[in-house]
């Protein structure tokens, strides 16, 4: 096996004190340093050339690329592969890169609110819109949280504040590891603390009475979504996600989105997931951007269009839900460009889409179910059934 010419390294506050004797060696015998001005500073008195972090940032791998045969040492804070630089470059540049891992700042910020990992979420706002964090806000839920800077907890203690969890205690810890390391606490309603860049957020989440208490698990209320009263209702919602069937990364077509209450809640339950919510009509489209905002999904890609028109150019699913427009040709389409494993749901609530999906569960297998739900209703001074219409359910697996 050929020695590594790529070495990513984590290093400590501390600078080259904070390294292994060996990895030591491997910095002070670089031909070419690259990271951010932090990491040089670490990092000075070593003779190498010297690179800043491209910009844009997606430049970085072409310039690594460039400087093979030479001995690259890339700078990163703690952990290269722990939401940091070196997931992007080990997804490009598989052979000849070494990684050196420190101390990152979860196992440092852990250490100081004496929190067990095991049982602490670890998230990032870094680069990334704070709403993303929603779907984690729960009673009793520990967060450890890496931050874009200075305005990052404050903007977290005002969307915990909107969501009923004012009571939150949160901790700001600074520059850890160093001479200037710094800690800041208080409460999310209350909080107005000015504190310093490099910084990683603690939050031990509590639930005031007024808080909207939402679990991951599919089938949140219908309340908890802005629609106009056509969209796939909670029962029928969570049977079509288990369906789905949800996984870390995978990739979600919803055709026919609506109020994207499907979307949104296949990305809540899957870390990393991503959805495209395809819809013609710009006032369904306006209420699911607002419900992924809401719920904690603001990557959610919403495409003007009507199927199958505007499946084409769109990135495979690993997934796909038809909730709307469905047709043969909509159903080829989708079909066609399905991943292999993956999983195609259809809904039909009229007798024509029903007959549609009759046809092709004849022609291409999976199950038919139809669903029927009763919800109790006041009737005088009493209560009696009243019946939703039921949906008819096709669902395959691609193999």
């Amino acid at each position: 096996m050929d020695e590594p010419w790529l070495h990513v390294v984590g290093i400590g506050a501390a600078g080259l004190a904070s390294l292994a004797p060996a990895v030591r060696a491997l910095v002070e015998n670089a031909e070419v340093i690259l990271g951010g001005a932090r990491h040089h500073a670490l990092t000075e008195g070593i003779a190498a050339r010297r690179l800043a972090w491209p910009s844009p940032f997606d430049a970085l791998i072409a310039q690594l690329q460039a400087l093979e045969g030479q001995r690259v040492v890339v700078l990163a804070t703690g952990d290269p592969l722990w939401f940091s630089v070196g997931a992007r470059i080990a997804r490009a540049i598989p052979d000849g890169i070494c990684f050196h891992p420190q101390l990152s700042a979860f196992q440092l910020a852990a250490a100081r609110m004496g929190w067990s990992l095991a049982d602490t979420e670890t998230l990032t706002a870094h680069g990334r819109p704070v709403e993303q964090l929603v779907p984690f806000f729960a009673p009793g839920a520990r967060l450890l949280i890496l931050t874009t800077g200075s305005d990052t907890p404050g903007e977290i203690a005002a969307l915990l504040n909107q969501r009923g969890y004012g009571a939150s205690r949160m901790t700001v810890l600074s520059d850890m590891g160093s001479a200037s390391e710094a800690r800041c606490d208080g409460l999310a309603e209350s909080w107005q603390a000015a504190v310093p860049p490099f910084n990683t957020l603690a939050v031990d989440c509590v639930a005031g009475p007024e808080a909207l208490v939402l679990t991951r698990v599919p089938g949140l209320p219908d309340a908890a979504f802005a629609h106009d009263g056509t969209m796939t209702k909670r029962e029928v919602r969570a049977l079509t996600l288990a369906r789905l069937m949800p996984m870390p990364g995978a990739l979600l077509w919803d055709i026919g989105c609506g109020s994207g209450s499907v979307a949104v809640e296949w990305m809540r339950a899957a870390p990393r997931s991503c959805a495209i919510g395809i819809e013609a009509r710009a006032d369904r489209r306006a209420l699911a951007a607002q419900n992924a905002l809401s719920l904690g999904t603001p990557g959610l890609h919403l495409v003007a269009g009507q199927a199958p028109e505007a499946l084409q150019g769109l990135e495979a699913p690993d997934a796909v839900f038809i909730g709307g427009g469905l047709s043969e040709e909509t159903f080829a389409v989708a079909w066609g460009a399905l991943l292999p494993g993956g999983r195609l749901v259809a809904n039909a609530v009229t007798l024509q889409s029903e007959a549609l999906l009759t046809g092709l569960q004849a022609r291409h297998g999976g199950d038919l179910v139809r669903i029927s739900v009763e919800r109790a209703v006041p009737i005088g001074n009493r209560s009696g059934w009243r019946p939703a219409m039921p949906v008819t359910q096709w669902s395959l697996t691609k193999s």
